[in-house]
């Protein structure tokens, strides 16, 4: 799933990039529209008492990205089961350079627990994975 954002100065370092922390803000940006279009959002999770929390997150950084820069993350659900999930998740400057790559897993909450989802909701989760 693609998602489209522009880099605001606010977000930047001294150096006039992205700053490093930043980074994982794109990405939750990213993860929640994905969660969106699959019909799973974070409100809808939320309803049923389950949130996602996240256990680890990996980022590899490949090119920085300057103030102004348009840039598009693809997310994707790469492996999950009923209790935990693992995205892949890569940032694409203007010039469809790949800047930065990050693998994050996720881990169902219930009530402040590690939670199995449903089966009949891990079959609509199911559908959307992409395996690489």
């Amino acid at each position: 799933m693609k998602y489209n954002r522009k880099i605001f100065g606010y977000e930047c370092d001294i150096y006039g990039h992205l700053n490093n922390a930043n980074y994982l803000h794109l990405y939750e940006e990213a993860r929640a529209d994905a969660l969106e279009e699959m019909d799973m959002s974070i409100g809808k999770l939320s309803e049923e008492g389950v949130h996602i929390y996240l256990s680890e997150i990996n980022l590899t950084f490949k090119i920085g990205l300057p103030v102004g820069e348009k840039v598009i993350i693809d997310t994707r659900m790469i492996k999950a089961t009923r209790a935990t999930s693992i995205w892949k998740q890569e940032i694409f400057n203007g010039a469809g350079e790949l800047c930065n790559t990050a693998i994050v897993h996720g881990v169902f909450i219930k009530n402040g627990k590690p939670f199995r989802i449903s089966k009949e909701l891990f079959e609509d989760y199911k559908k959307h994975i992409q395996p690489e």
